[in-house]
């Protein structure tokens, strides 16, 4: 699993969010998303590496505008991941 990591310019609120986690799943497969106006961040969990390109047509294609996209291995938070 890959973890991808999104700054974003323009969101102002939780429709915002919404409208971006939208544009995502429209876009591309993914396991979980979810976006933070006050840190200007979406984080997208998937199966695989992402198509970049797709991710910022259609995040663009909504108005907010991607500043920075970054990936790497996704280890799941919990209570068992210190046993590990």
């Amino acid at each position: 699993m890959i973890e991808t990591k999104l700054k974003i310019d323009g969101m102002m609120c939780s429709m915002c969010e919404a409208h971006i986690n939208d544009a995502v799943r429209k876009a591309i497969p993914v396991k979980k998303v979810s976006s933070s106006h006050t840190k200007g961040e979406t984080v997208l969990v998937t199966e695989e590496a992402v198509d970049e390109q797709a991710l910022r047509k259609a995040i663009e294609a909504t108005g907010y505008r991607v500043l920075s996209v970054s990936a790497a291995p996704y280890e799941k938070k919990g209570f068992l991941g210190i046993f590990r």
